[in-house]
């Protein structure tokens, strides 16, 4: 009777404790509210805005990029606007000036066409039969002014050259420098146009050079030609029967000289 009994509350024991060991255990979801107090805090929401304000501040970063971007931009077209502080046109005019007052000083026969052709005209032309020896030897002696004035213009500008070179070498050097120094576009332009103004100059320089070398030598040769017709002329007059060398008589000593 007692085992029986034993049995029977063993049996009671065991289903009471049955729905408790099989009662599933029950957790709150991820997205569930949590409050304390008045506040309530939804995580799910959270993290929506904490997303939202990452991309916020993206956004404004990839503004301020742009920003400097263009502000860079601007920088460097002022740079290539910027015009450079530097000019060497009034040093290279005046070295012209020079060369040009030089050509100008030309004596006696000058860098005109009109002047030429009247000099020659009248100094360098056909020899006229009736021309008298002493003509012929005024003529002789202003062709030969005309030379040697031509020589020395000729010198004088090949000086005022030679002088032209020092002034060029400083005008180059500062160039070049203010090109390798140039912070944009134009500047380095502006540097490249006065250093082919330089040349320019300096081809100026050598084209009064060669001018005037060619203006002497054209005088010498005008010169010579006119002294071999002068000296035909002359010969001619002097193998002429009747109009030539002329004997007489010669006195060494003049009278009532011992």
């Amino acid at each position: 009777m007692n085992i029986r009994r034993s049995r029977a509350a063993l049996l009671a024991a065991s289903i009471l404790s049955a729905p408790v060991a099989l009662s599933p255990v029950m957790t709150p979801p991820a997205y569930a509210l949590f409050g304390i107090g008045d506040i309530v805090f939804d995580p799910s929401n959270y993290a929506e805005n904490v997303l939202s304000a990452a991309r916020a501040l993206e956004q404004i970063n990839n503004q301020i990029q742009s920003l400097q971007n263009e502000a860079q931009m601007l920088i460097n077209q002022a740079r290539n606007l910027a015009s450079l502080p530097y000019s060497s046109l009034q040093q290279l005019q005046q070295s012209v000036q020079r060369t040009q007052q030089l050509l100008a000083q030309a004596q006696r026969i000058a860098f005109d066409v009109q002047q030429i052709d009247q000099a020659f005209q009248q100094q360098y032309r056909n020899i006229s039969l009736s021309t008298s020896d002493q003509q012929l030897v005024a003529d002789a002696r202003s062709r030969w002014q005309n030379t040697v004035a031509g020589l020395q213009d000729a010198l004088r500008v090949q000086a005022g050259v030679v002088g032209n070179i020092d002034t060029n070498r400083a005008e180059m050097a500062a160039l070049v420098g203010q090109s390798q120094g140039a912070t944009g576009a134009l500047q380095a332009t502006q540097a490249g146009n006065q250093l082919l103004a330089l040349q320019a100059q300096q081809l100026a320089d050598l084209t009064a050079v060669v001018a005037a070398n060619g203006r002497a030598q054209a005088l010498l040769e005008a010169e010579r030609a006119a002294a071999a017709e002068q000296g035909r002329e002359q010969r001619r007059r002097f193998l002429t029967p009747g109009a030539g060398y002329q004997p007489g008589n010669a006195r060494m000593f003049p009278a009532g000289s011992n």
